[in-house]
C-alpha cells in the first residue's frame, strides 16, 4: 500500500525478486482487496500517521496479514510494539534483505503486541455447539432460524436473520455493503447496496439500545459484528444484584427497607 506516483520506488528491491506484487492506494477501502495468504508492505516513509491508523484498523478488522512496514532511518525513532506489525524494512534494503525478512514473516506470521483493548482472539468469544452460536447473551440458531436476547426471542425478517447470522459466523471481520450483498442476498439479487443499511437499521433496531453496539460501523468501508468484550459485566452486575438483595434482608424493618427492595427488584 503507498500513495506513491510511482510505486516501483518506494521499496525497488521488491522487483527484482520473484514474488507475485499488487499495488493499492493506502486507505482503508482496499483492506477488502487483499487476496488470502498476503504479506502487506505498508509505505511508511512520507506519513507515518496514516501508517499507524491503517495498521491499528487492519488489527480492528480482525484481519490476520502481515505488515511489513517500509521506513526511512527517521521513521525507526517512533515505531514500536504497539503498531501491531510483523517487522520493518529500510526502502533502501537489498534483494537479500527483502527476502530473507518476507522468509521469516511467512514463518512466524504476524504476532504483534497487542494492547489489552485490541480485537485481536475477538472469535474466542463467540462459541458454535449444536447450531447455536452464542456471543454473550445473543444466541443465534441456525438450525431453527431463530435469535434471542437473554433468553427473549428476536422478530426478525428472513434476511434480517441471515444478515445477523452471517455477521455473527466471522466476529470482528469487516464486510463492506456489496460483500455482504453477495454473500447475504445472493448474486441474483439486482437492488442497490442501499438495501444493507436499511437492513443493519432495523437489526440495531431490534437489537435494541443495549445491544445495538454490537453490530459495529468501520467508516468508508462497512460493518461488522463485535462479540462483547466479556461476561464480566454481567456476572459483576449479578453480583450487585446480590449484594443488594442481602443489604435489603438485613436492613428489615429499617425506613429504608422498602426503598432498597424495591431497587432490588427493578
Amino acid at each position: 500500500m503507498t500513495f506513491a506516483s510511482d510505486p516501483a520506488t518506494v521499496l525497488p528491491s521488491l522487483a527484482l525478486l520473484s514474488h507475485r506484487v499488487r499495488v493499492l492506494p493506502m486507505d482503508a477501502a482496499s483492506l477488502v482487496k487483499m487476496p488470502e495468504n498476503t504479506i502487506l508492505f505498508l509505505d511508511a516513509r512520507d506519513d507515518l500517521a496514516t501508517a499507524k491508523t491503517l495498521c491499528r484498523l487492519i488489527h480492528a478488522s480482525g484481519l490476520s496479514t502481515p505488515i511489513v512496514l517500509i521506513l526511512t532511518e527517521g521513521g525507526f525513532t517512533v515505531v514500536n510494539s504497539q503498531w501491531g506489525i510483523a517487522d520493518v524494512v529500510v526502502s533502501t534494503a537489498s534483494p537479500a534483505e527483502v527476502e530473507g525478512r518476507l522468509r521469516l514473516v511467512s514463518e512466524r506470521g504476524n504476532a504483534p503486541s497487542m494492547p489489552a483493548s485490541g480485537r485481536v482472539g475477538g472469535d474466542a468469544r463467540v462459541s458454535t455447539e449444536d447450531g447455536q452460536i452464542r456471543s454473550g447473551n445473543l444466541v443465534v440458531d441456525t438450525n431453527g432460524y431463530t435469535a434471542s436476547l437473554r433468553g427473549r426471542p428476536i422478530d426478525l425478517a428472513y434476511k434480517e436473520f441471515e444478515l445477523l447470522k452471517y455477521l455473527v459466523q466471522h466476529p470482528g471481520r469487516v464486510f463492506t455493503r456489496a460483500q455482504l450483498l453477495q454473500e447475504v442476498w445472493g448474486y441474483d439479487y439486482y437492488g442497490g447496496t442501499r438495501t444493507v443499511d436499511v437492513h443493519i437499521r432495523r437489526l440495531r433496531a431490534k437489537l435494541g439500545g443495549e445491544y445495538e453496539h454490537l453490530i459495529g460501523t468501520v467508516r468508508n468501508v462497512g460493518y461488522r459484528f463485535d462479540p462483547p468484550e466479556s461476561n464480566m459485566a454481567d456476572a459483576a452486575a449479578d453480583a450487585d444484584a446480590t449484594a443488594h438483595a442481602h443489604a435489603a434482608n438485613a436492613t428489615a424493618g429499617d425506613p429504608g427497607s422498602d426503598a432498597a427492595a424495591n431497587v432490588t427488584g427493578a
